[in-house]
């Protein structure tokens, strides 16, 4: 084959498309698996082990609702090319905004905390001592973030992404009922019990985490995504969305598959991945502890910088990756001291690591609703977004979805205060 034939091929319109593609991935995917954290997987393990296959049909309405806000942060942040704190500053003042931003830093600690949580459990798993592994898991995540530049760091993270695909094969191996995981993917299956609506509302808080609408939209603009390149953005965000709600439906198809249907009683991931041992086999447990422990390495690194871009943004300070300490103190700082005082409380005796794990969840789907809202009020501006604002059906789709998590959230605190008024 000639230069000529070569140089076809590479000035071809599919070919050129690709190369911006994969210039502009990165946010979209990287944000999105980053929610599947050693949260987000314990309460999918658990979703599995309790409700069985009757709680797969979550994915489809979650995908969509995660697909959009996934699209609006990117919209956004190549629009206006400001974070959405920024944003949220900017129209709404600086009194809401820090009531806004105390609350996601409390909502993001937990999931700070998960992560470390995760990380301590699967050094359990493996049998690493918990003195060992947390110091040398918080020093190689600090310094991924103060010696890398953004390019290589989002190198890193898109390599951690594609590790996740160990809990499509722990799922296969699991030997599922493809039927039955089917229809029931089709034919949501609803039960009005309190345990039940806690996992629906912590299913959600694990596949869209409220630091997931700020720090995709502060990725994009750090890399400098242009407004041409908007439709590929799209893309990476919806694909990204995609993927994360295919890991979250394998994993609880393992467990459906296995410790739903043989009634084995599950406190921990620990016993999740021994569980796996007689019933999937050997491969099917390595396969999912090594990928809860990929999972919480993964999000140790992003939830605490996706927090140190939200303070700075909120501030006006100096921040990001490809920033010295002298640049941005107060952004390196934070994104240190969460991680030290993360370690520090996990390696607390008897600390509890599947409730800081489960209900960090649980508390991001309470959120959720109200930093959706402040994003639905910005990205209908005209004077933000010019042409770039949403179109009705997204205000519809996202308007239902606010309606409907404020009424389970709702629901929660009333069953919480009078639980003798329905089935536990």
């Amino acid at each position: 084959m000639d230069l000529k034939i070569y140089r076809r091929i590479l000035q071809s319109p599919l070919i050129i498309s690709l190369i911006i593609f994969l210039s502009v991935m990165g946010p979209g995917m990287i944000t999105a698996n980053v929610c599947n954290d050693a949260g987000s997987i314990t309460t999918f393990s658990l979703a599995g082990s309790q409700f069985g296959y009757n709680i797969l049909w979550l994915f489809i309405p979650m995908f969509v609702l995660l697909a959009l806000i996934q699209e609006m942060g990117v919209r956004l942040g190549i629009v206006s090319k400001k974070g959405l704190i920024d944003l949220i500053r900017q129209k709404m003042g600086i009194r809401i905004t820090l009531v806004l931003v105390f609350a996601l830093v409390l909502c993001n600690f937990g999931n700070v905390l998960g992560e470390f949580s995760g990380i301590a459990v699967s050094a359990g798993i493996f049998n690493v001592p918990l003195l060992f592994a947390l110091p040398v898991a918080a020093l190689s995540i600090w310094l991924l973030i103060v010696k890398g530049n953004y390019k290589n760091v989002e190198k890193i993270f898109l390599v951690a992404s594609a590790i996740y695909v160990t809990y499509i094969a722990a799922g296969i191996l699991a030997g599922p009922n493809w039927g039955l995981a089917a229809k029931s993917l089709v034919l949501p299956h609803l039960m009005v019990s309190t345990a039940y609506i806690t996992m629906v509302v912590g299913m959600i808080g694990a596949t869209i985490a409220p630091w997931q609408m700020f720090y995709i939209q502060a990725a994009i603009v750090e890399k400098e995504v242009t407004l041409k390149n908007l439709a590929y953005s799209k893309i990476d965000a919806v694909s990204g969305a995609l993927v994360e709600s295919i890991i979250g439906f394998f994993i609880v198809l393992a467990c459906a598959a296995t410790i739903f249907i043989h009634v084995i009683p599950v406190n921990t991931v620990s016993d999740i991945s021994k569980a796996l041992v007689p019933l999937a086999g050997n491969y099917a447990s390595l396969l999912f502890a090594f990928g809860f422990l990929n999972a919480s390495l993964f999000s140790a690194s992003i939830v605490p910088l996706a927090t140190a871009y939200l303070v700075c943004e909120s501030l006006g300070l100096e921040s990001g990756v490809n920033k010295g300490f002298r640049e941005a103190p107060v952004f390196h700082g934070l994104y240190l001291g969460l991680i030290l005082l993360a370690v520090i409380i996990i390696l607390i005796p008897n600390a509890p690591l599947l409730s800081i794990l489960y209900f960090s969840q649980v508390f991001n789907g309470i959120i959720i609703p109200f930093c959706l809202i402040f994003m639905l009020l910005i990205i209908n501006d005209k004077k933000i977004m010019g042409e770039h604002v949403n179109s009705k059906l997204y205000n519809i789709i996202a308007g239902a979805a606010v309606l409907i998590v404020i009424s389970l959230t709702v629901f929660l605190v009333v069953s919480s205060l009078f639980p003798s008024l329905l089935p536990t």
